[in-house]
């Protein structure tokens, strides 16, 4: 039987369209949900899971510590007392939770309640901004804020909120320390781009190591033996750093104005919130030391924090209208955020 010229080239085109499909890229990411919650014209910081729930904590600094349940998509609960909420640190081995606050205490609460323990003065002028749990040592460590010389580190036994010391560091930002659980922590300082490796049970200094780029976030991955970090600035990047040699053995470029880092493990990604930017810059670990970017999401530009739930993959991205004015006095701009338009992104993977 003979085959016309059209009909040939339909052929062809039939043939060949699979392999086009095969080679189109994924696209990652797709927004599934925005939910707007009332809010006042307050800024935010930082946002965290409750491992193994549903429960998104939100500290939403004059708006407190909002606790969202994102299988339900709304408000469950405000903590009390929590206006000034800055850094949660959930912690359900000890069925605690603690937050570092904007005026320097630290709030404690129970976990699974959301009753109030207690709300700790400990840093004088200065803010807290974040804090981990050491389990190596069954300790806390929350950090202040940036300031004009130094950094404080308060350190608590984390099951009962006792204050036991306080340590200072000659680094005006220190940012989200890692901890392996084996003894070290490994703690960024942003504006002297270096990763310091600290002993956990006295916060000695064991080496310090150059990241060429001001390092904010630091996570230590188990699976790969490996700090993740990543840097914001003017050369914003993702890489992995050997904690026995303090090597950078991987980097790759990400979008500008990071603020939140997620890893996750089942799908062998890491994925960077870039609030300048306004998107998420996904990047695939093909090995410890094998990176490469996948792709960048477009979220929203201020879309800075950003949490991942570990049993789904969503990913979960916070922001709010604003309008940016100039101030009378020296003509730099001052960002007003509107009232009622704290709007909750959910992201699924595809």
């Amino acid at each position: 039987m003979k085959i016309g010229l059209r009909s040939s080239l339909a052929l062809v085109i039939l043939l060949a369209a699979p392999a086009f499909a095969a080679d189109t890229p994924s696209l990652l990411y797709r927004e599934r949900s925005i939910v707007t919650l009332p809010s006042t014209d307050t800024y935010w910081d930082y946002i965290k899971f409750e491992p193994g729930t549903s429960r998104l904590f939100m500290a939403r600094v004059e708006d407190g510590l909002t606790v969202y349940d994102v299988d339900r998509n709304e408000v469950v609960a405000t903590v009390e007392n929590s206006v000034g909420a800055n850094g949660p640190l959930l912690l359900p081995q000890y069925n605690r939770g603690y937050v570092a606050m904007t005026d320097g205490s630290l709030l404690s609460f129970e976990l699974d309640s959301l009753k109030v323990l207690g709300r700790m003065p400990l840093a004088s002028g200065i803010g807290l901004n974040s804090g981990i749990l050491d389990t190596a040592t069954g300790r806390i460590h929350f950090i202040t804020g940036t300031g004009e010389k130094e950094s404080t580190w308060f350190t608590l036994d984390a099951a009962t909120g006792k204050l036991l010391g306080k340590t200072v560091f000659p680094f005006r930002k220190m940012d989200d320390p890692a901890t392996d659980g084996k003894g070290n922590i490994f703690a960024p300082a942003r504006r002297d781009n270096v990763i310091l490796k600290l002993d956990s049970k006295t916060l000695k200094e064991q080496a310090r190591w150059p990241t060429g780029c001001n390092v904010s976030k630091t996570r230590y991955q188990a699976s790969t033996k490996r700090i993740i970090g990543a840097c914001l600035g003017d050369a914003p990047a993702v890489f992995a750093l050997d904690p026995e040699t303090g090597a950078i053995t991987a980097r790759v470029p990400i979008g500008r104005g990071l603020d939140g880092l997620a890893i996750d493990e089942k799908r062998k990604r890491i994925v960077s919130s870039n609030g300048e930017d306004g998107t998420l810059s996904v990047i695939a670990q093909d090995g410890p030391d094998s990176y490469r970017l996948l792709g960048q999401v477009n979220t929203r530009v201020g879309s800075r924090m950003m949490d991942i739930d570990q049993r789904t993959g969503n990913l979960y991205v916070v922001n709010a209208d604003s309008t940016q004015f100039p101030d009378v006095e020296t003509g730099k701009l001052t960002r007003v955020y509107h009232p009622d338009s704290f709007k909750v992104h959910t992201l699924i993977p595809e």
